[in-house]
């Protein structure tokens, strides 16, 4: 399967992909992740850490480009959970072409919803634990406004597929789980 998490910073989009995971032995491709490792490795890591260190999106021709080449890796195959990516209508529809390219596409998408008060204390929480610079509370704002500007419409596009389920991204992790877990039991795989 292949499938997307929408949801805002701090939502628990990574702690539920690191979960999926297990149960569909798909990997895990995390952007924010695959980003801020090229920020270590060149000239272009240091464009790249420019852009998440203030709190906005990294251009849509440069994400993608990681994108693929992280999809045509073997483990990949099979499927994966993208998190963090698309994250605008031009990501997702970069994402919908290469896919289709390759006779293929995704099965669903996962919002998960939470208040903005809860996502603030997650993701300062998130700072102190895993030591994260740009989760600083003025990163953080900017990090929202970028999310519900830029992604959150993506909703509508897949919503038009039909193959969006809303998950309540505020309760514990365990019923969060539970409820991800239902939605791709019953999701019949849908190509876009």
């Amino acid at each position: 399967m292949r499938i997307v998490f929408i949801g805002p910073p701090g939502a628990g989009k990574g702690t539920q992909c690191k979960r999926l995971t297990q149960l569909l032995d798909i990997p895990h491709l995390s952007t924010g992740e695959m980003l801020r490792a090229t920020r270590k490795e060149s000239a272009l890591g240091r464009i790249v850490s420019g852009y998440i260190d203030g709190g906005r999106l990294a251009p849509d021709y440069l994400v993608m480009r990681i994108v693929t080449k992280r999809l045509v890796e073997g483990d990949c195959r099979g499927g994966c959970l993208f998190d963090g990516f698309p994250r605008t209508l031009d990501q997702a529809q970069m994402l919908d072409e290469h896919l289709a390219t390759k006779n293929d596409g995704l099965d669903l998408v996962l919002d998960l919803s939470v208040g903005q008060e809860e996502l603030v204390s997650r993701l300062l929480n998130r700072a102190k634990i895993e030591n994260r610079p740009d989760d600083n509370a003025e990163t953080i704002s900017a990090r929202l406004r970028v999310f519900f500007n830029q992604t959150a419409p993506l909703l509508n596009y897949y919503e038009s597929h039909g193959i969006v389920r809303h998950i309540d991204g505020s309760r514990s992790p365990d019923e969060v789980f539970a409820q991800i877990r239902s939605c791709v039991q019953s999701a019949k795989p849908k190509k876009v």
